[in-house]
């Protein structure tokens, strides 16, 4: 069938459904199997729901399902990828389509890093007046059907939730039903989906009135307090912030007030001025909804694409609280889910484009420091996958060394660590610098390495210790002490820590003899791993009950 697969290649894609007939009609059924997301969404720390404001980014492209609609990937030369997900707290996929479904490898890639996927549920225009008087002005029956159908699409594909955007003007009994729809839509998520979101695009009045407002006040406030948040329209004013704050009280954190990136109509900043917008934003302690940053892509072009994306987030970063990762074992190839080839043990193992959302990995912080530090993707050398992580610095006279943060943690070490790194120095010395892992931890007194005679590492930096040799009983999972090829180095190293609590993981790139001169290095990342030696020595559980369907051998 069409929807589910491409007429012309066969490949499985993801799809839409438009109008109220498709959606009242949506079964599960064996077809759409590959549209069901295969990664869990991964805890982190702080939660979502914890006080503080958060990011959400909407992303509206060119119409959607475009490459990303292939769900086993495409040929995609100089795709559009988003890879920041430590810095956002919410990912919506927006299209003009009644039921955005969002494509699962998008699904998979913010789950990986621990960010919650919403579709979009939208009606405009007359097409959409006369839908809502349909579901809306028809009573509880009609809209508690609607929205039982949309708790259980999100549930089926396992994304997180819905944005939902009316933008329609609604009869007086379609907007009496409005909140009610919300409450039961928010409700059967909630129950339907664990941490499953509805949040409310500020359009319609409570007089049914399409007439956008900018902020929260007494004409969108009931569809606020009917379900999670309420993401603003984009041409506000600091007062409108103010007010917005007074009237949300507690829930200040749920209200997202809408960034255009495209900075269309009267607003405070878009573009590489969006840092404008948002440092208002969070002098009100509000929450952001940034919407189509894809401008970086569609307006400056893909030529410098990668380039010009750190550039755009790192100048957002001082208003973008990050989270952390909070469970073991942490494994990165830094992979961005394309390349211009593809790599496998440091070969390049097939030249030629690729894009793949869901083969993306998990993805560290992008830290800059003006005139030291800059951090970036590399497509033209990998260990495994598409990209590396590549790291430029400067060592300055009189100081020995840079540390690069690349992740934070949060979460009780284990008694015991093992570590495995990855790396080449490129430049014409390589040999002038060493690369290694520190682990810092949460200050505290009870926290030491090792045995209880040692004493606490001031400040709780560690140096894991190097091993020439993986122990006896991991060598095979750890062969990579051994692996480094095609000029690559490989490290090993365990840290045993006894009451302590991780908080960062950093590379240090240090100077072999100090300089009087300014020292540069390039270092590229293939790989990280972080793993729990007790969990590791386990035998992991055999896969059972093995089915496969839908075979076309070529």
């Amino acid at each position: 069938p069409a929807r589910y697969f491409d007429t012309k290649t066969t490949e499985p894609i993801s799809f839409f459904l438009s109008g109220l007939e498709e959606l009242l009609a949506w079964q599960p059924n064996s077809n759409d199997e590959f549209n069901v997301s295969a990664v869990p969404l991964a805890k982190r720390q702080p939660p979502l729901r914890s006080g503080r404001p958060r990011t959400l980014v909407c992303h509206d492209m060119r119409g959607g399902y475009l490459e990303d609609r292939f769900i086993q990937g495409s040929a995609t030369r100089n795709p559009y990828v988003f890879y920041h997900w430590r810095y956002i707290d919410i990912f919506v996929y927006f299209s003009h389509h009644t039921v955005t479904i969002p494509p699962v490898v998008w699904t998979n890639a913010a789950h990986r890093n621990s960010v919650p996927v919403l579709g979009t549920f939208i009606t405009e225009w007359t097409d959409g007046e006369k839908l809502c008087e349909a579901f809306l002005a028809g009573g509880e029956e009609a809209y508690g059907t609607v929205a039982e159908q949309l708790a259980r699409i999100a549930q089926h594909y396992r994304f997180d939730g819905w944005l939902v955007n009316i933008e329609n003007k609604l009869s007086a009994a379609a907007v009496g039903n409005l909140p009610l729809f919300l409450q039961d839509l928010t409700a059967r998520v909630h129950s339907a989906v664990p941490g499953g979101l509805v949040i409310w695009y500020d359009s319609v009045l409570k007089d049914g009135t399409l007439r956008w407002q900018n902020e929260l006040n007494d004409q969108n406030r009931m569809f606020f307090d009917a379900c999670d948040g309420l993401f603003t329209n984009y041409n506000w004013k600091e007062e409108q912030l103010e007010r917005s704050q007074r009237l949300a009280g507690p829930r200040l954190n749920d209200v997202y007030v809408g960034v255009d990136v495209f900075a269309r109509g009267d607003v405070i900043g878009g573009g590489f001025d969006t840092d404008k917008s948002l440092r208002l934003i969070r002098q009100f302690g509000l929450s952001a909804a940034i919407f189509a940053p894809g401008w970086v892509y569609e307006h400056l072009g893909k030529e410098n694409f990668l380039q010009n994306e750190n550039r755009f987030w790192g100048s957002l970063a001082e208003y973008l609280p990050t989270h952390s990762i909070c469970t073991l074992p942490l494994t990165t190839s830094f992979s961005l889910g394309m390349g211009t080839s593809t790599f496998l043990d440091g070969k390049d193992e097939d030249s030629g484009p690729w894009y793949d959302l869901s083969a993306q990995d998990i993805q560290p912080l992008y830290p800059e420091q003006q005139g030291t530090l800059s951090t970036s993707c590399c497509l033209q050398d990998a260990w495994c996958g598409g990209s590396s992580l590549q790291l430029q610095g400067t060592i300055h006279p009189g100081e020995e060394r840079v540390a690069v943060r690349l992740f934070s943690l949060q979460m009780p070490a284990p008694p015991k660590l093992f570590l495995t790194l990855l790396y080449k120095l490129e430049g014409s010395q390589p040999d002038d610098f060493t690369v290694a892992l520190e682990v810092t931890t949460w200050d505290s007194g009870i926290c030491f390495e090792g045995n209880p005679t040692s004493l606490p590492e001031p400040n709780g930096r560690y140096h894991p210790r190097f091993l020439p040799a993986p122990p006896p009983g991991l060598a095979k999972l750890l062969a990579a002490c051994h692996r480094g090829s095609h000029g690559w180095t490989s490290r090993c190293y365990e840290l045993e820590l006894q009451d302590c609590s991780l908080r960062d993981l950093s590379l240090i790139v240090s100077l072999q003899q100090p300089s009087l001169q300014e020292t540069s290095f390039t270092c590229l990342l293939g790989e990280i791993r972080v793993l729990d030696t007790a969990s590791v020595a386990a035998s992991p559980p055999q896969v059972q009950g093995v089915t496969a369907s839908q075979l076309w051998w070529q």
